[in-house]
């Protein structure tokens, strides 16, 4: 309902902005073509709503055939099991190096902003010598930091792509499970038809049966 009102509340004063050079039928004209963009604005984002389903979808999909997996192939367990451990901890290195980065960066500002505040010129040029240094110092250890986790994440990627093949690889093995359901499905259907068949005879005997006493 907000949206709602914002929107008509914009283009009342985009309107207002433009009475005064536009004839009636260029402000229907411009009100037609508003509509449409709110409409085609509206479509895309339900289709992206759809696709983003979609792709949820698909993923729980996977994610079911790799926990069946799992369950049936102790050696892939394990190895996944491991897989899912370690890149937690790459997930959680890459956080607290960018966490501390950020620190960083953010205590240096602070101090040279309040260093710069001080009215003493002495005072002033020896704290920012002090953080010159320390900032020169902290560059260095950056850079190597920065080499090691560089070297992390090139790993972790090749290792990510491996991993997605293995969980295909994985999920293949699921539709042996999925082809022995559907067989089972397949026998009981002949059994499951005979029972309609009764059930249809015996409801088309019984609806016969009702028709005649109302006849009666």
């Amino acid at each position: 309902m907000f949206k709602k009102t914002l929107i008509v509340s914009i283009f009342s004063l985009f309107l207002i902005s433009c009475w005064k050079d536009k004839s009636p039928e260029d402000l229907i004209r411009l009100k037609d073509k508003f509509k449409s963009q709110v409409s085609s604005f509206e479509k895309k984002k339900e289709n992206a709503n759809k696709n983003v389903n979609k792709g949820l979808e698909s993923l729980n999909a996977l994610k079911s055939a790799l926990e069946d997996t799992k369950n049936e192939d102790k050696e892939f367990a394990k190895v996944y099991g491991d897989w899912e451990k370690v890149d937690t901890r790459v997930e959680n290195l890459n956080k607290e190096y960018e966490d501390l980065k950020e620190k960083a960066a953010n205590l240096f500002t602070a101090m040279e902003t309040q260093t710069n505040s001080l009215s003493d010129a002495t005072s002033k040029k020896t704290l920012m010598n002090a953080i010159e240094k320390a900032r020169s110092k902290y560059n260095g250890t950056l850079n190597k930091t920065s080499k090691a986790i560089g070297k992390l994440r090139l790993l972790h990627g090749d290792a990510v792509e491996v991993v997605k093949a293995l969980e295909v690889a994985a999920a293949l093995n699921s539709f042996d499970n999925i082809n022995d359901q559907m067989k089972s499905i397949e026998g009981r259907v002949d059994g499951i038809m005979q029972e309609l068949n009764v059930a249809v005879v015996e409801s088309k005997k019984l609806y016969e049966k009702k028709i005649t006493e109302l006849e009666e």
